[in-house]
């Protein structure tokens, strides 16, 4: 196999792809064997056609089955032999193919270089979770004016699936503690997400934001038929739905890439719960300093 392999910008390249001999013959030679025992032709049993006659009546047939067999294999072998990160499917152009030798040129769209470095030892500051009775306090006026009661007591808490104030301020201060700690470990996380982007600079492939734009046009779609906004008016809002996700999508794309080339480097498998993994090792491998 020869391939030739040009760039044409940071996330494209053109394959210039040529097979020729035995791969090629012994391709043919498989399909025309599958053909003849399935030829019908006038005057002979399926699989006693004389070749030629075969050849003579399928020879276009045949001719598809071996470009439609071959072109996908030798594609993918190229991808391989030449370590490409490919991240859309090819456009294929410049087909020929004879008995022995078939070429065509493959334009794929390759994942960008982009060699994140010092990820580990990412300095963290975090702050100590608590809840204050106070806090406390002013969940449970809320709760109070919310329900327009005078005072709250151990029936009002039963009412509500408790079997005292004191449980009903425990559960309280628990939701709480439980929100503040989602912030700041939220906090933390974009912290880390920071620094790691930092000196980074790459251009995200436009195919890969497309594709995260529809989904986030999609699921807003989802949240404005859910909130009861008419169907006409929900696809009135496209265009603008998609100008206003296309900055989130290419941040989102930009940080994937990031976490997808760590992943690489710490071998760790690239499938739907990568960017957690991954963001489970950097924080592992973090200093954490807590706050004053």
């Amino acid at each position: 196999m020869k391939i030739e392999v040009k760039k044409l910008d940071n996330n494209k390249r053109e394959l210039i792809i040529e097979v020729s001999g035995d791969l090629v013959k012994n391709k043919f030679e498989e399909v025309f064997k599958k053909v003849t025992q399935e030829a019908k032709i006038p005057g002979f049993r399926p699989g006693h056609a004389p070749r030629d006659m075969v050849e003579k009546q399928y020879s276009s047939l045949v001719h598809e089955q071996v470009l439609k067999d071959l072109v996908p294999d030798v594609y993918n072998q190229a991808i391989d032999q030449e370590k490409l990160d490919v991240i859309e499917l090819p456009e294929i152009a410049d087909v020929k193919l004879d008995r022995v030798n078939l070429s065509f040129k493959a334009t794929v769209e390759v994942s960008p270089e982009i060699n994140a470095k010092d990820y580990k030892g990412i300095k963290i500051k975090y702050k100590k979770v608590s809840v204050s009775a106070e806090e406390i306090k002013r969940n449970l006026d809320s709760l109070k004016e919310s329900r327009k009661l005078d005072s709250l007591d151990d029936g009002f808490a039963k009412g509500l699936g408790y079997p005292n104030l004191a449980e009903l301020e425990k559960a309280i201060e628990r939701q709480a503690f439980a929100h503040k700690e989602n912030q700041e470990r939220q906090r933390i996380e974009n912290e880390i997400i920071e620094s790691v982007m930092k000196g980074l600079d790459f251009k995200v492939p436009q195919s890969m934001v497309n594709r995260q734009v529809a989904d986030m046009v999609r699921q807003a779609k989802v949240d404005l038929a859910l909130k009861g906004v008419p169907r006409e008016k929900i696809d009135e809002q496209d265009t603008t739905l998609t100008k206003e996700l296309q900055p989130d999508a290419e941040k989102q794309v930009r940080v994937y890439l990031a976490l997808a080339d760590i992943a690489k480097k710490e071998s760790i498998v690239l499938d739907d719960h990568m960017p957690r993994k991954v963001m489970e090792m950097l924080l592992r491998e973090a200093q954490w300093q807590e706050e004053a």
